[in-house]
């Protein structure tokens, strides 16, 4: 090989790793692992997940865990008691409200997007209903959006059951 070749080469080769290390922030192993049939990972991290909420499974103590932790953008699916029916939130996206409160007594806000899901009818006060949206942390004890698909499909989509009919 010529000098020439040999140097284009080299230079080639030092612009794919540079793509490489920019694509992976610098994390070659993470893109190489999707490669490999097995999936092994050696980054421990005490930083929240922040890009996109997580699903979380069914506890009935999860919403006491998210409280006392304060934390928010967490996917939870579970069901609960309704409280209260509340009227409608019709500022901007129209909302269909309702307090659920946890075996524990934390009393949780669900704000269903009835601009996007069918609304649930006539909710009962004492009636269970199931749920998967995403909680917020907040003083008074929270709340679940995102109980809805996602028309752009970059969130995780969320449904209400109630009396054994999803709306989504």
């Amino acid at each position: 090989m010529t000098s020439g070749k040999k140097k284009g080469m080299s230079i080639g080769v030092l612009i794919v790793v540079a793509i490489i290390t920019y694509l992976t922030g610098g994390d070659v192993g993470a893109l190489l692992s999707g490669f490999s049939n097995t999936q092994t990972s050696t980054q421990t991290s005490t930083q929240p997940e922040t890009t996109s909420p997580r699903a979380e499974p069914a506890d009935n103590h999860r919403f006491d865990q998210l409280f006392a932790e304060q934390r928010s953008d967490v996917i939870v699916t579970d069901s609960a008691r309704i409280k209260r029916v509340l009227s409608d939130d019709n500022k901007g996206s129209r909302h269909q409200r309702m307090l659920v409160e946890t075996p524990s007594g934390l009393t949780v806000l669900i704000a269903h997007n009835i601009d996007l899901a069918p609304r649930v009818p006539d909710p009962q006060v004492g009636s269970e209903i199931s749920f998967q949206g995403e909680y917020e942390w907040t003083e008074k004890g929270g709340v679940l959006h995102w109980t809805h698909h996602d028309p752009a499909g970059r969130h995780p989509g969320g449904w209400l059951e109630y009396r054994g009919k999803r709306y989504e």
